[in-house]
């Protein structure tokens, strides 16, 4: 159950309201950290991180009339929903962030291929988050995606 909205504050300010701080500060922890390029806007319906067209004009593969996704958050149903595409794509940074959450969380990471959960909007490593949105450019996502194209 994602929240509903067309604008960032929208999806925000529908959200549950005991995760509505935790969010506000997930999207300013992404700002402040997010490299020049990636653009912010609504994606599948959550806040989402972009390579726009100006950057990358073939856009998304499975549908080129859309930006390369790269980045995105959401409330769902039973936490805090959390997609960084460079995790998927990016061992070493893979590797980086399972580490060092290790190093600032006392629960146990909740992932999958490129979500990271939280069941309470306390568990966020903020910091950590604002780390690992520093960590990749826009260049160093279009190589990756790229890289991962010509595989399949």
């Amino acid at each position: 159950m994602q929240t509903s909205g067309s604008t960032p504050d929208e999806i925000i300010n529908n959200a549950p309201e005991e995760r509505k701080e935790a969010l506000l500060r997930l999207r300013k922890t992404i700002l402040d950290n997010l490299p020049a390029g990636f653009k912010e806007c609504i994606n599948y319906g959550m806040i989402g991180y972009v390579v726009p067209h100006s950057i990358y004009p073939a856009g998304y593969h499975c549908d080129p009339k859309l930006p390369l996704p790269f980045m995105s958050f959401a409330s769902q149903k039973n936490f805090i929903a959390f997609y960084h595409m460079g995790l998927y794509s990016d061992k070493e940074l893979l590797d980086w962030f399972v580490h060092e959450f290790q190093q600032v969380s006392k629960t146990k990471l909740d992932m999958g291929k490129s979500c990271v959960r939280f069941k309470k909007p306390d568990q966020i490593p903020f910091e950590l988050i604002g780390k690992l949105v520093s960590k990749m450019s826009p260049e160093d996502w279009i190589s990756n995606y790229e890289k991962a194209l010509k595989k399949n």
